[in-house]
């Protein structure tokens, strides 16, 4: 696993804290010459935490997520992922980073259709070089109800299956953060409850920290908090 830089930052003392944001700010051009997105937010989460990120559609919840993987680039403050400033790193770093330390679960699945379930489960473990990819794929694809699917392309499987190629995705590399986009949105209510059931489980098993975005106030309290993004900034 690479080693990252730490925070010299005295802010955050041992042990650190899994995520740690300060001053966190967002502005984009518009016709009219700038938009705020995200208004100078500052929140810590501890290891083992689950966190919900909530708020109104357009009030900056996925913009905020997409800034703690490093998918976007902040205009103002920092992000800290276990001590390490991930804006400090250049776009390579901070893919490593991802690939090292972070799980992502999507609304529409994100998938490669071209791949069968236990290719996609496999995939970011040979990414890493992991010689036994496929015997752990299988056996999360397993943990997840999915045995009897392990060769079926995404678009034999139905939502719901999608979802939980995903999670067996997200949590086979036992990654120590995993970030939730409105895991559930795509999925009808009976699935939704199961799916998220399922996350919840197996975020237990494995120890991770999870912070997911979500509008459904009965997964929001499934978490340890919440968080509640207003017109961009923090409730």
């Amino acid at each position: 696993m690479p080693d990252f830089p730490n925070s010299k930052n005295g802010d955050y003392t041992s042990p650190r804290a899994a995520i740690a944001v300060t001053g966190l700010g967002k502005t984009v051009a518009d016709a009219s010459g700038e938009l705020t997105i995200l208004h100078s937010v500052d929140f810590t989460v501890q290891h083992g935490e689950t966190v919900a990120i909530v708020g109104a559609s357009g009030s900056g919840k996925s913009t905020l997520l997409g800034l703690l993987a490093g998918l976007d680039t902040p205009t103002a403050g920092r992000v800290l992922l276990d001590g390490c400033d991930i804006y400090a790193l250049d776009e390579d770093g901070r893919a490593a980073l991802r690939k090292a330390k972070l799980g992502f679960v999507f609304q529409n699945f994100q998938l490669l259709a071209h791949l069968t379930a236990l290719e996609n489960v496999m995939l970011p473990l040979e990414l890493a070089g992991d010689p036994a990819a496929k015997a752990k794929a299988q056996a999360m694809l397993a943990r997840v109800g999915l045995s009897s699917r392990l060769r079926h392309y995404p678009k034999f499987l139905s939502g719901g299956e999608q979802q939980r190629v995903a999670l067996a995705r997200a949590f086979v590399g036992e990654p120590p953060l995993l970030f939730a986009d409105e895991p559930t949105g795509s999925l009808d209510a009976a699935t939704g409850e199961a799916v998220i059931g399922l996350m919840f489980e197996l975020n237990r098993e494995k120890g991770s920290t999870l912070v997911l975005v979500t509008h459904d106030p009965a997964v929001a309290a499934r978490c340890g908090r919440a968080l509640t993004i207003a017109a961009g900034r923090l409730a």
